[in-house]
């Protein structure tokens, strides 16, 4: 297999032999980790539990960990799900790069489309199947929302979005999700949106619908076709936790959750306890949506970048990425991720992302620099 190296590689060769500017402290704004510590009562509960490190840990996951991403499901997003739609997953990473290979598997000649820039796994799981790929362009004039001819999705076995998106921090209406779902019924392929950023958003009347939710907008109660992923690592500041789940259409996943036996992806039973009070607790993502949005309005005041419905990242517009990235590191000490190394077929292009992940007083600093150099 022939993988892409991964965007941060690509980075540490580009800013290779750079001594940067000692006057400033090292401000990395490229990965989206969350800089906070994880809430006391997730960690506390984890310290609980360790005694259970003596069990083998189901592949299903444990009743309580799927009862808690049920009552999460019904709480955000007003849609109840049966236990025999949705299976818990080691993170989101894992399940984005081993199902595609689980539906494509039987496939003469396999064809997966996905959004364009996107997140690495998406590309890799795509070479792992030996599938052909068809990028679903996110630009400018499109307002990075995601379409394809009928002609493409025609031949598409699988698709994947991801609203709200990374890198852009695009989102999309429950409407233009419902549509998603009527072409994935049309056209008979399977349609997955990676959900993984839908809890970091700012207002209450434009927080980001779920594909689930659009299933039943347009009549596809039983989810027939739709699969969604989530993760608990960008909401709760708690990604060691690797705790996510797949859930939608209970025909695919029965299949699905077969595979995974052969796997090996079970969650410790530990981490699925200290997972099960972060996803049945919604009072702490609050508060860190309160840091994020605020960090968006010191973005706003100092760069005049506009507040996204979600995410937590900047998709800034540049002259020249790579070069701006270099000299930005060069004179500033600030690390960024050029978003070329996040596209292909020239989309990032002329574009950086920013991961605002830190506190309030750091992201007014780095924010700063990068608006002094900015200047020149």
């Amino acid at each position: 297999m022939n993988f892409e190296k991964y965007p941060f590689e690509k980075l540490n060769e580009l800013l290779e032999g750079i001594i940067p500017n000692e006057k400033y402290e090292l401000s990395a704004l490229t990965i989206g980790e969350p800089k906070f510590e994880t809430p006391a009562f997730i960690q506390d509960k984890l310290k609980e539990t360790s005694a259970s490190l003596r069990k083998y840990p189901s592949t299903i996951g444990e009743p309580f960990l799927r009862e808690s991403m049920i009552n999460f499901v019904k709480t955000r997003f007003n849609v109840s799900l049966q236990m025999n739609q949705i299976i818990p997953s080691f993170g989101t990473r894992e399940v984005l790069f081993n199902f595609p290979q689980f539906a494509l598997f039987n496939k003469k000649n396999p064809v997966i489309a996905f959004t364009n820039p996107f997140y690495q796994i998406y590309e890799g799981a795509a070479i792992a199947a030996r599938a052909e790929v068809i990028h679903i362009d996110l630009t400018k004039e499109n307002n990075f929302k995601a379409n394809l001819s009928d002609e493409d999705l025609k031949r598409c076995d699988l698709v994947i979005i991801n609203f709200p998106n990374n890198p852009t921090s695009a989102s999309m209406s429950i409407e233009e999700l419902g549509s998603w779902v009527e072409k994935a019924l049309k056209y008979d392929f399977i349609l997955v949106n990676d959900e993984c950023y839908s809890e970091i958003y700012f207002d209450e009347k434009t927080k980001p619908a779920s594909l689930l939710e659009a299933s039943l907008l347009v009549g596809n109660e039983s989810f027939k076709n739709i699969l969604v992923m989530n993760s608990i690592s960008k909401r709760s500041s708690a990604p060691g936790l690797r705790s996510g789940f797949i859930a939608g259409d209970e025909q695919i996943l029965k299949e699905y959750l077969q595979y995974r036996t052969y796997v090996g992806c079970a969650s410790p039973v530990p981490l699925q306890e200290a997972a099960a009070v972060a996803w049945n607790d919604q009072e702490h993502v609050a508060g860190f949506r309160k840091i994020y949005k605020k960090n968006f309005e010191i973005a706003n005041e100092i760069l005049g970048t506009p507040i996204p419905d979600a995410t937590f990242y900047i998709w800034l517009e540049v002259e020249d990425e790579l070069e701006f990235t270099r000299n930005l590191y060069k004179e500033k000490n600030v690390k960024v991720l050029p978003g070329s190394f996040l596209g292909r077929n020239g989309l990032g292009k002329g574009y950086i992302r920013i991961a605002l992940v830190e506190n309030e007083i750091k992201t007014r600093d780095v924010l700063t620099r990068l608006k002094d150099f900015i200047n020149g």
